[in-house]
């Protein structure tokens, strides 16, 4: 017997909704403060990562050490301005052609979750007003482990009580396209076809998704 779609799994960021422009001046403004060189090629390197694993990274180019204490301070610091950045968030900063996907999920009852790194991902998707569409949120604070780990994904699959095998995940990033594959999903990618070269099937944008195209991956 064919398996058969049962769920999407989204990630977040670039996929959902751009808070990843945020994420980077956040990150910028506290390498700056720290006199780290921090630029848009490393913030690459932080797609679906967590964020103390993100501080690791920018962490690198310094040449002192920092503590565990300080480290915590600094993330804190970090996320308090991303919040203050994304308490501005509105539903036209939804990315385009989401929403007529999630309404044809809906309209087949195919269930919907969110798979973010994230600890802010339940507030964001309030601030967005598309709460209603999703059955389960699975955010950082639900895991112990980053992507490419599979267990964000997983979670999720047990929440929404579907197999791996029976679900599709929509990432941006390399990582997390790992991630679902690890998991034994299928995943579509949302970008540039040259990075995201591990993924099943990848489109430029969610405008090109359609419920059919998906269904095909599972034929």
């Amino acid at each position: 017997m064919k398996t058969q779609l049962k769920a999407v799994l989204f990630d977040l960021d670039g996929v959902i909704v751009d808070t990843a422009k945020y994420h980077y001046l956040a990150w910028k403004k506290l390498a700056d403060s720290e006199g780290i060189y921090f630029d848009e090629k490393i913030n690459e390197r932080l797609k679906g990562v967590s964020r103390m694993a993100s501080l690791e990274i920018i962490l690198e180019r310094s040449s002192r050490v920092y503590s565990e204490e300080e480290k915590q301070k600094m993330t804190e610091i970090k996320n308090n301005w991303y919040r203050e950045m994304i308490e501005q968030l509105k539903p036209d900063e939804v990315l385009p052609g989401v929403i007529d996907f999630l309404n044809s999920l809906k309209k087949y009852g195919i269930k919907c979750a969110i798979c973010s790194a994230s600890k802010s991902a339940a507030y964001i998707i309030d601030k967005l007003g598309i709460k209603d569409y999703f059955d389960t949120i699975v955010g950082g604070q639900d895991i112990t482990k980053s992507k490419p780990d599979p267990e964000v994904f997983l979670v999720a699959a047990e929440r929404l009580n579907v197999s791996p095998a029976e679900c599709v995940v929509f990432e941006d990033a390399y990582a997390g396209i790992e991630a679902a594959k690890r998991g034994g999903m299928k995943a579509v990618g949302v970008g540039n076809p040259d990075i995201l070269t591990n993924a099943d099937v990848v489109y430029k944008d969610m405008t090109e998704v359609t419920l059919e195209k998906v269904l095909k991956l599972f034929q």
